[in-house]
C-alpha cells in the first residue's frame, strides 16, 4: 500500500496519531470512519478536511466511512461549545442527514463495485435498540468518570459558569461507542477527525481495547486557522456553505480568490490535489508577482471545480470578469436574472418604481440611491467620466434611464470610480 500519512503529512494535514497506524495504512486496506454532525441540511467549508481526507484514503486504496449522527445530534457534541446547544428533533435530523448524503456522494464512490467503495451509517440505527440499563452496564463501566473528566473538552465546561449536563457528558462515551460498533461489525480499524476531537477519539480507541482487547487506530487533522489568527471558514455574510443555493458558486469562487498571500500556498496543499512539485513551482511564480494572485486563481479554480463543477467554475471567472474586469454591457446582458443576482449579492441595492424611473434624472436617482450624499458631488463624478451604467460610461447629469436600459426589464448596474458597485432594482409599484 502506497503511504497516504506520508501525503497528508506533506500537505499539512496530520495533528496527532495512534502509534501504529501508519503502519496499518502501509499494511492492508484499512476501513476508517469520520463523524459529520447533522446540524444543517447541508455542510460548509469547515467540513472540507475530512471530506479531502475521505478522498485521499479513497484513493490510496481504504474505505471510507461517513458517519452521519443522528443519535449523537440529538445529544449534542460539547466540543468547543461554551453552553449546551438545541437538540435537533427527528423530523429535522432526517431532513439534514439527507442533505448530506446527497452532498457526500459528489466526492466520494459509494457505489462502485470495488471492495473499498465507501459506506455510510447512521449511529441512529444502533443506538435506538439500545436501553439505557445496558448501555451504562455494557459500555459505563469501562471508561471512569476520572477519565471523561480529564478530556479538556469536558473539563473547560465543568468549570464553566453554566456546567454540563449528563445528556452532554454522555456524547463522549456515545462517540467511543461507535468506534466499538463499526469495528466490529463493520471491520473499521480505524477513525480520523479533527484535532479538537482528539479526547472523543481516543475514547474510542481505549473502549475498544478494554472491551475486547483489540487495538485500533486514529488520526487528527489541525483546525484550519489563517495566518492573522482568526477562524477560517467564515465570510462576512457568515458560513460558506457547499450547498449552491445557500451560497452561490460565484460567492464561493471569490471567497478562495480573496485568500491572503501568507494562506495561499498553505490552502493549496490542503483544499487541492494538485502535487507537491507543482505547488512548489507556482509559489515560485508568485513571488514577487503577488499582484497577479497567481496562488489565489489556482486555488479558487481548483476547490470551485472540485465542489461545484467546470460550468459553475467558468460562470465564476466571467462573472468576475463583469465586475471587476473590462467586459462590456453586452456581457451583462447575456446573464439570466438568477446570474445577474448571484454576481450580485452582496453588492450594495435600492429600488425605484417604473414611474420614478421616467421621471428622475440619473443625478437624482444616485442621491436618492444614496450612491453619492449630494447632487453637486454626483455631477462633478459625472462630469470626470466615474460613473458608468451598465458598464457604459456617462457624461450628462440630465441622463434619463429608460426601460431599454434595463437588465432582464427590471436591473440596472451602477458603477461609481473604479470598484464601487450598486444595484438599482426597478419594480412595479
Amino acid at each position: 500500500m502506497k503511504n497516504v500519512i506520508e501525503e497528508l503529512r506533506w500537505r499539512g494535514m496530520l495533528h496527532d496519531i495512534i502509534p501504529g497506524t501508519e503502519e496499518q495504512l502501509t499494511k492492508e486496506s484499512t476501513a476508517g470512519y469520520v463523524g459529520f454532525d447533522p446540524t444543517a441540511e447541508s455542510l460548509h467549508i469547515g467540513s472540507l478536511v475530512p471530506i479531502l481526507v475521505m478522498v485521499h484514503l479513497q484513493r490510496f486504496g481504504h474505505r471510507p466511512v461517513a458517519l452521519v449522527g443522528g443519535a449523537t445530534g440529538m445529544v449534542g457534541d460539547p466540543t468547543g461549545k461554551s453552553e449546551e446547544r438545541n437538540l435537533l428533533d427527528r423530523e429535522t435530523l432526517d431532513r439534514n442527514m439527507a442533505g448530506i448524503r446527497k452532498q457526500l456522494s459528489k466526492f466520494i464512490d459509494f457505489d462502485s463495485n470495488q471492495p473499498n467503495s465507501a459506506l455510510m451509517v447512521n449511529n441512529y440505527d444502533w443506538f435506538k435498540d439500545i436501553s439505557f440499563l445496558d448501555f451504562i452496564r455494557d459500555t459505563g463501566k469501562h471508561i471512569t468518570v476520572n477519565y471523561m473528566s480529564a478530556k479538556d473538552s469536558v473539563k473547560k465546561r465543568l468549570e464553566s459558569e453554566n456546567g454540563m449536563s449528563f445528556t452532554e457528558f454522555c456524547y463522549q462515551l456515545m462517540q467511543g461507542y461507535d468506534f466499538f460498533h463499526l469495528y466490529h461489525t463493520m471491520n473499521c480499524k480505524m477513525q480520523f477527525g479533527g484535532s479538537d476531537q482528539w479526547g472523543n477519539i481516543v475514547t474510542g480507541v481505549e473502549l475498544i481495547r478494554r472491551k475486547s482487547g483489540k487495538e485500533a487506530f486514529a488520526f487528527t487533522c489541525p483546525l484550519i486557522k489563517k495566518a492573522d489568527g482568526n477562524k477560517f471558514g467564515k465570510s462576512e455574510k457568515g458560513n460558506v456553505w457547499l450547498d449552491p443555493e445557500r451560497t452561490s458558486p460565484y460567492s464561493f469562487y471569490q471567497f478562495w480568490l480573496n485568500t491572503a498571500d501568507e494562506d495561499a500556498e498553505r490552502f493549496l496543499k490542503i483544499f487541492t490535489f494538485l502535487p507537491e512539485e507543482e505547488i512548489a513551482a507556482l509559489a515560485v511564480e508568485h513571488k514577487g508577482n503577488e499582484h497577479k494572485r497567481i496562488l489565489q486563481n489556482r486555488l479558487a479554480e481548483e476547490v470551485t471545480r472540485f465542489v461545484h463543477s467546470q460550468e459553475d467554475l467558468d460562470f465564476a471567472i466571467s462573472a468576475s470578469q463583469i465586475l471587476f474586469g473590462n467586459d462590456t454591457e453586452n456581457a451583462l446582458r447575456s446573464l439570466s436574472e438568477k446570474q445577474l443576482l448571484q454576481v450580485m449579492e452582496g453588492v450594495p441595492q435600492f429600488s425605484v418604481t417604473r414611474e420614478q424611473l421616467a421621471a428622475q434624472d440619473i443625478t437624482t436617482l444616485l442621491v436618492e440611491g444614496e450612491v453619492f450624499k449630494s447632487k453637486g458631488e454626483a455631477r462633478k463624478m459625472i462630469a470626470g467620466g466615474g460613473v458608468a451604467l451598465n458598464k457604459e460610461k456617462i457624461n450628462e447629469e440630465t441622463f434619463k434611464v429608460d426601460s431599454s436600459s434595463l437588465l432582464n426589464d427590471k436591473y440596472l448596474l451602477i458603477q461609481k470610480g473604479k470598484k464601487n458597485y450598486y444595484l438599482l432594482t426597478v419594480r412595479d409599484n
